[in-house]
């Protein structure tokens, strides 16, 4: 039986993200020193440990069929594969910095300027779209500490917090693009390989619906069921039970976690009480 080749980087909090997810996936990979590649005990999955910016090459190569990486890595090399599915998980961004000193008014700042970075295509990309004439300065890392040394004028470089920019003197002025986990894959799966994968994204779908939704459970009396009916639609429509207590129900729904707050306060006004509530495990549509 033919094996599904996923490729993740090696090491940092995006293996370590990758990992969890094929865990939280029902996948149990074998514990091994992680060198090279790991197979899976219960799926049909072999794991490359790679580095990051050669994934897009090997999974365009079929080296790998698959890989999790983040995808201003796949903007970056430009490789002719598939960008399969978001996997909402390290959610970062590409940003312009400068001397926190510095004046800056508008992307124009940059002209004739040197920038240094890891990411000189999408760079180059972004000005020549703005038809801004800058000089690219391509170094592998601590992109940070070019213009304290006087390598550059300014760079463009991930960003998370900013914490590295505010240590190193440097502002973000201008956001470039939103980067976070992708998977891609190789656009000449066999058959077999594709319905592995399709196995795959179903689980992974699972575990990204339980983690963005909640279970909520309360009770509420029988005349405002279609009241809360129309704020907790759920999957269908809610789940409303009987108590012994006349005149009251039990209701049982589904809410996204980032409406939360904005729907426990509607629920509270509308005379819900004992609002309950819970994580998912996993939830399948």
């Amino acid at each position: 039986m033919s094996k599904l080749k996923i490729a993740i980087q090696k090491n940092g909090r995006l293996s370590e993200k990758s990992l969890e997810l094929l865990k939280e996936c029902g996948i149990n990979i074998s514990s091994s020193d992680r060198k090279l590649k790991s197979l899976a005990t219960n799926f049909p999955i072999e794991v490359l440990f790679l580095r990051d910016d050669d994934i897009p090459q090997y999974v365009e190569q079929g080296v790998a069929d698959i890989g999790i990486l983040g995808e201003n890595e796949v903007v970056e090399k430009g490789r002719n594969i598939i960008l399969t599915e978001r996997l909402g998980f390290a959610s970062c961004r590409l940003s312009l910095a400068i001397p926190k000193e510095e004046e800056y008014q508008d992307v124009n700042y940059f002209q004739g300027k040197k920038i240094a970075t890891s990411y000189p295509k999408m760079l180059q990309k972004y000005f020549d779209e703005k038809e801004i004439q800058v000089e690219i300065e391509e170094i592998g890392g601590s992109v940070e500490i070019a213009p304290g040394i006087g390598l550059s004028d300014g760079i463009f470089d991930i960003v998370s917090s900013g914490s590295t920019l505010v240590m190193n003197g440097l502002k973000e002025v201008e956001q470039v693009m939103k980067s976070e986990a992708v998977l891609i894959s190789n656009k000449s799966l066999t058959e077999e390989k594709q319905q592995l994968l399709d196995k795959l994204l179903f689980r992974i779908k699972a575990v990204r619906n339980s983690s963005e939704n909640k279970y909520i459970l309360l009770n509420a009396p029988i005349n405002k069921v279609d009241e809360i009916s129309k704020i907790l639609p759920g999957m269908k429509s809610p789940t409303v039970l009987p108590l012994s207590e006349e005149g009251w129900c039990s209701i049982h729904s589904v809410i996204k976690e980032d409406q939360f707050w904005e729907v426990i306060d509607q629920l509270k006004e509308i005379g819900a009480e004992g609002i309950l509530v819970i994580p998912i495990e996993k939830m399948v549509g």
